[in-house]
């Protein structure tokens, strides 16, 4: 028997229980988001809610700025029916990374779009350097960026994972050393007066595809961020699926080759001794002091095919195992690696190996992030705005 096709696109029902109000605001927001312009009528029927349930969320919604009405769209009898959209400027969010060359903070309205960024060059990124830096840059963005500082939602912070991890987090070259016991999200909060939500690279970036990318329909997915390691992001029924200690998606530890090349884990063969910026400079034989800007990849005589020749039988094995695993529409693969490398690389892994993913999706088994090389600190701007209002079921449920 086979299984109904879902709609990757479907926008997803509320539910007319009074107390789940805060639930169906969130789920109205999101159909608006998926279609873009919307009536209430429109609204209505994607989600499930009532006439009046609609009317009441959308009323509150533009009343604080939230939705933008559009000119009246007369259809048959009746009174003309009124589109409706998300307003960019109805609320603002904040993204900042840090990883092992640099700090960057960018504020972004609800489209995505960049109202201001600022990037500082890092030598030590140690938290008794980074935590004071972080809040001077922020505050300097407070005095630069004008926008309604009050309609901040709160601010994201990404950093190279895996968290809470013996043997592994704040160990190797992939990850920052000396953060391991700090709680990074509250002393921030603390110095810049916002909420702060902290996550690694992976999922923030395929949380920000989501938002303002190439998987913005899709609600099954996985995004493969290829950094100094290797992380993904895993959505899943329209949820980012963090694990039972909020470190699922450590694809980089994942062993592809046996009795592979050694890494700092204890393991050997893992995923990011192949496919990673730090797997790419020691294959080519990049210097440690020419390797603080992915660039240096594009550089005359810099012969990636030495790379891909270990870099894409490992890939091709993961996706496969993603697929075959998780069923899911799509592949993404972004980070910092520049443009013309990504490229190169994603065109390489033609042909993939036969797995369960099945035809019946639309969209490419493997797809290009759209974010390019802020890839990871626009999806720390997301963090807030995605916390605020996706579709939370499980809340349901408390």
């Amino acid at each position: 028997m086979k299984p109904s096709p879902a709609r990757e696109n479907a926008a997803p029902s509320g539910t007319n229980l009074e107390h789940a109000k805060f639930h169906n605001r969130r789920v109205v927001i999101e159909a608006v988001r998926l279609h873009g312009v919307l009536t209430r009528a429109e609204i209505a029927r994607l989600t499930a809610l009532t006439p009046q349930t609609v009317s009441n969320i959308t009323a509150e919604l533009q009343e604080s700025g939230m939705f933008t009405a559009h000119s009246p769209r007369k259809a048959g009898r009746g009174q003309p029916a009124i589109p409706l959209s998300i307003n960019p400027a109805g609320a603002y969010s904040l993204g900042v990374q840090v990883d092992h060359q640099s700090l960057i903070a960018l504020v972004v309205d609800l489209s995505g779009k960049a109202c201001g960024r600022v990037e500082t060059a890092l030598r030590r990124p140690s938290p008794d350097v980074v935590l004071p830096l972080l809040a001077d840059v922020i505050h300097s963005l407070r005095r630069q960026v004008d926008i309604d500082w009050d309609r901040m939602l709160g601010a994201g912070l990404v950093m190279p994972g895996p968290f809470g991890v013996e043997g592994i987090s704040s160990k190797g070259p992939t990850t920052l050393h000396g953060w391991e016991d700090i709680d990074v999200a509250a002393d921030l909060s603390e110095r810049i007066g916002l909420p702060v939500l902290i996550e690694n690279d992976a999922n923030a970036a395929a949380i920000g595809e989501r938002l303002y990318g190439v998987a913005k329909t899709l609600r099954n997915y996985a995004y493969l961020f290829v950094g100094t390691g290797l992380g993904a992001g895993l959505f899943l029924d329209g949820q980012l699926y963090k694990g039972q200690a909020r470190n699922a998606g450590e694809v980089g530890h994942m062993i592809v080759e046996r009795d592979g090349r050694p890494c700092y884990c204890g393991n050997r063969g893992c995923l990011e001794r192949y496919v990673s910026l730090l797997a790419a400079y020691e294959t080519l034989g990049v210097p440690e002091d020419e390797r603080r800007s992915p660039n240096v990849l594009l550089r005359p005589g810099v012969d990636l095919d030495r790379w891909f020749e270990s870099a894409v039988p490992a890939l091709r094995q993961a996706i496969n195992i993603v697929e075959s695993m998780l069923d899911v529409a799509s592949v993404v693969i972004g980070g910092p690696l520049p443009a013309p490398v990504l490229e190169r690389l994603v065109a390489a892994l033609e042909p993939l190996p036969v797995s369960t993913r099945s035809r019946r999706h639309s969209s490419p088994r493997v797809m290009i992030g759209s974010a390019g090389a802020d890839t990871a600190v626009l999806g720390a701007a997301a963090l807030p705005v995605f916390d605020e209002f996706n579709p939370q079921y499980d809340g349901l449920m408390k």
